[in-house]
């Protein structure tokens, strides 16, 4: 008797379990359903990301900062938003609220940020300084006239600065200020300069312009060498084909030093370029090598008499595998930042990220001229004020 009451006490137990099991297993067979459907089909693609997701934000939903200046010069890093104006710069946060002033005696700002530092010199002026976060970590004054600055994930900052008795002059500082090494062009000119993330290489990309033609040299520098005998500190040098202007380069993960010309982007590693992307015979409105470990293209592509859609590539540098991300409009612009991408359609802001994936899409009441990024957040630029969207 007791035996047949224990047998008739576990049966209940066991539906329940088995109710339980059957419930799980649809609703991971639902998902992975909907999760093709969201991957292959764009149309359910987009009503999820607006009605499910709540990617789309319209103007009147987001925070903004009001300007007073129409002259001041926004610049978006980390998770702040920087407006310099009248030597002042404000540091706002994503909703809007001002959690900093910093005195800047900058005219015209060069800037450049990577994760929590930003470096902030004055453009043909003397005066570079290096904000952490909030605070100013250090300020210099140097000799001649700076034309570029750039600081990499770990606060360390390289100057360009011309007119001296040399055609162009590099000094590199680590975080606390420390100048390191300074290092001298006698007759090329600075197209662009990056710092490796584990802080042993500064790379410079040189253009020579005093032959028939022009020709592009990029030389990686050992920063441990530098500061023995800068004389002797030149590791690597790629030298391009004559004719060939490279516009940018940058150091991404693992230290792959990628290089942009006006046709091409490539990458160089151990004394050797390989061509990743060539845009020969292709419609490529814009492109940037600005990522953590991937470069884009966009290619317009006509889909009709009057129409065209903007084809996204994004290539990982690593792998060279390629993402697409295909937006049926022409794109007014492109932004890209360790691994956001912003895409201006007008008066419409599309952010992906660097695996193809929409992150938020901005609709604006009014067309859309400037963007400042970074990759966590994105200031829309209006002449008397700054909308922010968080990323």
């Amino acid at each position: 008797m007791k035996d047949l009451w224990a047998e008739t006490k576990e049966k209940p137990k066991d539906k329940k379990k088995i109710l339980i099991i059957a419930l799980i297993a649809i609703l991971v067979i639902a998902f992975i359903v909907i999760l093709i459907f969201y991957i292959k089909n764009e149309n359910i693609r987009l009503w999820i990301d607006k009605n499910i997701l709540r990617k789309e934000i319209l103007q009147e939903q987001v925070a903004y900062i009001e300007l007073e200046d129409e002259n001041a010069q926004s610049y978006a890093y980390s998770q702040y938003l920087g407006v310099l104006s009248k030597n002042n710069f404000d540091i706002y946060n994503s909703s809007g609220n001002k959690e900093a002033t910093l005195d800047l005696q900058i005219t015209t700002p060069l800037f450049s940020a990577n994760d929590r530092f930003l470096a902030v010199a004055d453009k043909g002026g003397q005066k570079a300084y290096l904000i952490t976060n909030k605070i100013v970590q250090w300020e210099k004054k140097v000799e001649g006239n700076i034309s570029q600055i750039y600081v990499n994930k770990n606060g360390f900052v390289a100057i360009v600065i011309t007119n001296t008795i040399y055609k162009t002059v590099i000094e590199m500082y680590n975080p606390e200020g420390e100048q390191l090494f300074r290092t001298f062009l006698s007759s090329t000119l600075t197209s662009d300069i990056s710092i490796s993330d584990d802080n042993k290489y500064l790379a410079i990309a040189e253009i020579d312009t005093s032959g028939t033609t022009i020709q592009s040299t990029v030389k990686e520098i050992s920063v441990e060498k530098s500061q023995q005998d800068s004389t002797e500190s030149i590791e690597k040098t790629y030298k391009s084909e004559s004719g060939r202007l490279i516009t940018n380069i940058s150091y991404q993960n693992k230290n792959k030093l990628l290089c942009m010309y006006t046709d091409a982007i490539s990458i160089m590693s151990d004394g050797k370029e390989e061509v990743i992307n060539q845009n020969t015979d292709k419609r490529v409105n814009f492109s940037s090598i600005e990522l953590s470990n991937s470069s884009v293209i966009l290619e317009e592509k006509s889909s009709g008499l009057f129409t065209a859609d903007s084809i996204l590539r994004i290539i990982n540098s690593e792998n060279r595998e390629e993402k697409e991300y295909k937006v049926g409009e022409v794109t007014k612009n492109l932004y890209a930042r360790e691994d956001m991408i912003a895409l201006n359609l007008g008066t419409e802001i599309e952010f992906v990220n660097s695996g193809g994936w929409l992150v938020k899409k901005y609709i604006a009441n009014q067309e859309i001229t400037n963007i400042v990024l970074s990759n966590q957040l994105a200031g829309i630029v209006y002449r008397n004020k700054i909308e922010i969207i968080k990323l």
